[in-house]
C-alpha cells in the first residue's frame, strides 16, 4: 500500500461506516457494498465511492447521502464588538450642597442670563477635564461647578484666581462664559441665597 492510496482507504472506511449506520429499516443490514475506489486522478484527489442498494441500483430516498464531515470547523469572519469605555463614576456632591441645576434655576428666578444650559458633568471625570467635580452645568452667563467637598472647591477657585467665586462646594466660573464684571455680584448673591 502506497501513501497515495491512504486517503482513498480513509474515504472508503468512512463511507462504509455511514452506509452501515444509515441502512434500511426493513431488514438487518448486510455488509456494506461499495464500488471500488479508483486511483487518484492526476489532480491528486480521490473519487468518492458510490453507494448502491439491492441489485446494484443507486439508493434514492429523496435525500442525498450524508457527506463526510470536514476535518476542521469552517473559519468564517469573527464578529468583534468595539470595546466600550467603562461608565464614568462621579463623586457625589456633599449633603446639603445645592446641585448645579438648582443653582442655575436660582439664577433664572433672579432674572440672570442662563440661556443654553448644558450638563457637562462628564467633563468632571478622568476622560474629560479631570477636575474631580461632581457636576458641571455651563450656560451663556456662567458655568456652575459642584465639588464633592469644600477643600476641592477651594483649590480650584484659587487656581482660577479672580475669575471665579466659591461658596461651600459650589464654584462659579466666569472664564468660559465671559461674564461681565458688573453682573458677577448678582450671580454670587443668588448663589449665597441657596445656603
Amino acid at each position: 500500500m502506497t501513501h497515495r492510496s491512504l486517503p482513498a482507504v480513509g474515504v472508503l472506511l468512512v463511507a462504509a461506516a455511514l452506509t452501515a449506520a444509515c441502512g434500511s429499516d426493513d431488514k438487518p443490514s448486510a455488509a456494506p457494498s461499495a464500488s471500488p475506489v479508483t486511483a487518484p486522478a492526476a489532480s491528486g484527489l480521490a473519487s468518492a465511492p458510490t453507494q448502491t442498494g439491492p441489485a446494484g441500483a443507486a439508493q434514492s430516498s429523496g435525500s442525498q447521502a450524508p457527506s463526510v464531515p470536514p476535518s476542521a470547523p469552517p473559519q468564517g469572519p469573527v464578529e468583534r464588538r468595539p470595546a466600550s469605555p467603562p461608565p464614568v463614576v462621579l463623586p457625589p456632591r456633599p449633603a446639603g450642597a445645592p446641585g448645579a441645576r438648582q443653582v442655575v434655576d436660582a439664577f433664572r428666578a433672579a432674572g440672570l442670563r442662563v440661556t443654553h444650559p448644558k450638563d457637562r458633568s462628564v467633563d468632571c471625570g478622568p476622560d474629560g477635564l479631570g477636575l474631580g467635580c461632581s457636576e458641571i452645568v455651563a450656560t451663556d452667563g456662567v458655568t456652575v461647578y459642584v465639588f464633592p467637598d469644600e477643600t476641592s472647591a477651594g483649590d480650584i477657585a484659587e487656581t482660577w484666581g479672580g475669575q471665579s467665586y466659591r461658596r461651600g462646594a459650589v464654584v462659579l466660573n466666569y472664564l468660559e462664559a465671559k461674564t461681565p464684571a458688573a453682573d458677577r455680584p448678582r450671580y454670587e448673591k443668588a448663589l449665597n441665597s441657596l445656603h
